[in-house]
């Protein structure tokens, strides 16, 4: 196969070192400036990504059964487009309802936690030393009060500086949060319309993939050879490393969901058991920062509704669950591969939530998974990686 460097072969020394690596910039420069120009339509790329990804899957699994192919697509669309269909029937208004619950009870959650922490304080004084902005003498001042919103909550001052909320204006920002969780709502039909329209480009994709790999492979015959072989090889394998990380991490979420809704039914919060679930199912695909995120609603939940007792026992129902993601699920999941040290996901986390917000937090990792472990190698590395990975 040709490669991008035989197109300059032939130029006289040093042309031919420098203009490689010219080109290379110029291509990946035009490629990341379309991705920007294109960011507004980002989760619509990315759905359409992650279910052509599932389908495509689906359809070569089934090769060995149904050789015509057109069968086999339409016969795995039905399937993915039944199962969204029956989630969004069946669990899409119970998570509304319960949400919306959580959210306009919020505060009387942090009025429980208050109450708590001012009890423990009366018990133990020297806790009152390492918590110096919680409630003295018993009295719990969690909403602060009308004036100053959030102000004199110890639980609040905590959310302020866990989710970098401790500036001058923390009170305000967390009020702001707040309001957002609860408006979420107004969102569904903006996700909604991205989700049918994925499913729908997915589809078509999906049932014309042979020709459309051909057309793009075709490229390569034209004058946009240079961009064609600058990135065609490395798109391809970041997209089989990124549809395996998410694959893998789909079926993690869902076992972490399945889980945690037996348990929360087993504490006796089953009235809150769907919005729960996919609390849990969607921070799963956010690497060490998912289990804390998705750990406060539950235990604010369980404090409000059992008390202390039942929150300490959530607790460590989260502990077991992340204990089997761990050392069962992670390692028959993930490939050597996909795996990388925990100090190093925070590092990247911290660094790609910063600069990219969600999507950082979401794709940080897979794509610095395939940086080191597959583009910085040389090409038989790369090939027994994705070998491996199979």
């Amino acid at each position: 196969m040709n490669t991008h460097d035989d197109l300059f072969h032939d130029l006289p020394r040093p042309w031919n070192r420098i203009l490689p690596y010219i080109s290379a910039l110029v291509v990946w420069g035009m490629l990341f400036g379309t991705i920007w120009l294109l960011r507004s339509f980002f989760l619509l790329l990315f759905l359409t990504f992650v279910f052509s990804y599932i389908q495509e899957r689906g359809v070569r699994r089934l090769a060995g059964r149904i050789h015509a192919r057109i069968p086999r697509v339409i016969l795995v669309s039905l399937l993915l487009w039944s199962t969204l269909t029956a989630v969004g029937i069946f669990l899409v208004p119970q998570v509304k309802t319960q949400a919306t619950l959580f959210t306009g009870q919020f505060r009387s959650y942090l009025v429980r936690v208050d109450e708590e922490i001012a009890s423990l304080i009366t018990k133990y004084p020297i806790l009152g030393q390492i918590l110096p902005d919680a409630p003295e003498n018993g009295m719990t001042h969690a909403g602060g009060d009308k004036k100053n919103g959030h102000n004199n909550s110890a639980s609040a001052t905590m959310l302020q500086r866990l989710f970098g909320f401790g500036e001058q204006d923390g009170a305000k920002n967390l009020n702001q949060a707040i309001t957002t969780l609860s408006n979420i709502g107004g969102k569904v039909a903006t996700i909604a319309s991205s989700f049918l329209l994925a499913l729908l480009f997915s589809f078509l994709i999906v049932l014309d993939l042979p020709d459309l790999a051909a057309k793009v492979r075709d490229l390569e015959n034209t004058r946009l050879r240079f961009i064609y072989l600058s990135v065609a090889d490395n798109i391809r394998e970041f997209s089989l490393v990124l549809g395996r990380a998410l694959e893998a991490q789909l079926i993690i979420a869902i076992a972490n969901s399945a889980l945690t809704a037996i348990g929360i039914s087993i504490l006796g919060l089953g009235q809150h058991v769907a919005f729960l679930s996919v609390i849990v199912f969607l921070c799963s695909f956010l690497p060490v920062i998912g289990v804390f995120i998705s750990s406060a609603p539950i235990c604010l939940v369980a404090l409000q509704v059992s008390g202390l007792q039942t929150m300490l026992l959530a607790i460590l129902l989260i502990i077991f669950i992340h204990i089997i993601e761990g050392y069962i699920l992670n390692p028959r999941i993930y490939g050597s591969y996909m795996r990388i040290n925990s100090v190093i996901v925070l590092i990247i986390l911290t660094i790609a939530g910063k600069l990219f917000n969600f999507w950082g937090l979401l794709l940080g990792v897979p794509v610095c998974t395939y940086v080191f472990g597959y583009a910085i190698r040389f090409t038989s590395e790369k090939k027994a990686a994705l070998e491996q990975e199979e």
